[in-house]
């Protein structure tokens, strides 16, 4: 899963680039370097289970938690690193506060779980914080939560179970577990302040263009932040899905 200017103007550019490059992740680009994380990986498989998924539109469901809430699902940032001026902040903003009720976020709906209880068209951009590389620059996947819970646990952003957690990273951070080789972004979730939070980590594309740009041409003139709108978009749908 992957993928509206004044605020539309960028808004139609930016969907334009997801839509595009559908995942900068590569699970349907084979042309891409990286292969998915190992979790929160859309892999092809054989039958489905009954009661859940999306009847035969070959979108299967494999008894997982599936996020339903009528509200929709809340999103915050982490922007971790140097972003200085970088119009990224401003075009994922954009992104996170336009894509919910939108016709492309709306093919969501057409999951559901065991109960046959729908993914809702909504997505609620709930805020940011902003932080320094404090853990470094060469995250592991343990330091990656550990910024999750940091944030959390600092009253700097609410624990919030129907939400998804993205850490935003800038160009001179890396995940030391294979970002740009294995993999451009994932999601996942695990136990913070006794909850269940689920949360994602989007590298950016700057760093290794041809392997987690899926084009060379940036419609909002900043290829990183392109890159990281359909790595972002793609992971958002996975995780609710």
């Amino acid at each position: 899963m992957r993928r509206l200017g004044t605020a539309v103007a960028v808004g139609l550019a930016l969907f334009a680039t997801v839509a595009s490059a559908q995942t900068a992740r590569g699970h349907e680009d084979d042309d891409l370097a990286p292969t998915g994380k190992g979790w929160g990986e859309h892999r092809p498989s054989g039958l489905a289970k009954p009661g859940g998924g999306g009847s035969s539109n070959g979108i299967n469901y494999h008894g997982g938690p599936v996020m339903t809430n009528a509200a929709g699902t809340d999103i915050y940032y982490i922007w971790y690193g140097n972003w200085g001026s970088n119009t990224a902040q401003s075009i994922l903003t954009t992104l996170g506060q336009s894509i919910g009720g939108t016709p492309y976020f709306n093919i969501n709906t057409t999951y559901y779980d065991a109960a046959n209880v729908h993914v809702t068209n909504a997505v609620n951009y709930q805020g940011a914080i902003s932080t320094s590389a404090y853990l470094g620059t060469n995250l592991s996947d343990a330091q990656i939560q550990q910024v999750v819970a940091d944030a959390i646990s600092g009253n700097l952003l609410p624990k919030n179970t129907n939400a998804v957690y993205f850490v935003l990273t800038s160009a001179e951070v890396n995940a030391s577990s294979g970002f740009c080789s294995q993999y451009c972004g994932w999601h996942t979730h695990g136990t913070i302040a006794g909850a269940d939070i689920k949360y994602s980590f989007v590298g950016n594309p700057d760093r290794c263009p041809s392997s987690c740009a899926a084009q060379t041409v940036s419609p909002n003139g900043n290829a990183g932040a392109d890159g990281m709108a359909s790595i972002l978009a793609h992971e958002l749908e996975e995780a609710v899905s």
